[in-house]
């Protein structure tokens, strides 16, 4: 056998032994890359979606928690001040229990309370009926309201009845040295006083605190001073059309 031969015939085994590659239609593979095209940016559409829809729920997350948190914030301190609220008024309202009670037996013989609602001490009305001086006969109300921050601060005091007095005007406003908060005299108003203190100085001011030189109605005081017969008929007139 001659060299050229044996190459030919070895060349031709390798040709033979080598696996035929698969021939694919022209119109089958398009087809298939179009596929795969699709596929691919089906794939990345939604791996943008899920990451979209991910960075949504995160800033949804983020507000709703600084919501929550805001939220919070606010219900605490609303509820530290309710809080603070219910403390003064639970001592307002234990004071009152206790100096109610007192009060109700150690009233003047010329005054009468009243409680529009007992479950409310802190608001009572006081009817003074002076038996003695200018005022005699006549019946006057006064309205009395007791602020959560009792007893650092004194009770307020309104005259319903219209009078003609020199320490309470026409409108009901009332000169009473005990209920003054700030007092450079030391008459004013202190944690030690009571509800006693208060009706007992408002059943004063038709005797003994009855005040004509540091008057509150200046033209009642003025009155008196000029002409006292005069003053006393004015008074009696004022009780027959208000204080009855």
């Amino acid at each position: 056998m001659t060299p050229e031969r044996s190459s030919d015939s070895l060349f031709s085994k390798q040709f033979l032994s080598t696996p035929s590659p698969q021939i694919i239609p022209f119109e089958h593979g398009a087809l298939a890359l179009r596929q795969q095209a699709l596929e691919q940016q089906c794939s990345a559409a939604e791996c943008s979606v899920g990451q979209t829809e991910a960075d949504h729920s995160s800033v949804v997350m983020l507000t709703l928690a600084s919501k929550l948190k805001r939220d919070d914030g606010g219900k605490a301190g609303r509820a530290s001040g309710a809080s603070d609220s219910a403390h003064r008024i639970s001592i307002r309202d234990r004071l009152l229990t206790k100096e109610v009670a007192e009060l109700e037996t150690n009233l003047p013989s010329t005054c009468k309370a009243s409680f529009p609602d007992e479950d409310k001490l802190h608001h009572f009305q006081l009817a003074v009926s002076p038996d003695e001086g200018y005022y005699q006969s006549g019946r006057f109300q006064f309205e009395v309201d007791v602020p959560e921050a009792y007893n650092m601060v004194p009770p307020k005091v309104r005259c319903l009845t219209r009078i003609w007095h020199p320490n309470i005007t026409e409108n009901g406003e009332i000169c009473l040295s005990l209920l003054r908060e700030h007092s450079i005299d030391g008459t004013g108003w202190a944690p030690t006083r009571t509800l006693k203190d208060v009706v007992w100085g408002l059943n004063s001011l038709f005797t003994d605190l009855l005040n004509f030189d540091d008057p509150l109605n200046i033209d009642a005081a003025e009155h008196h001073l000029r002409d006292k017969e005069d003053f006393r008929n004015k008074v009696q007139d004022y009780i027959k059309h208000y204080a009855r």
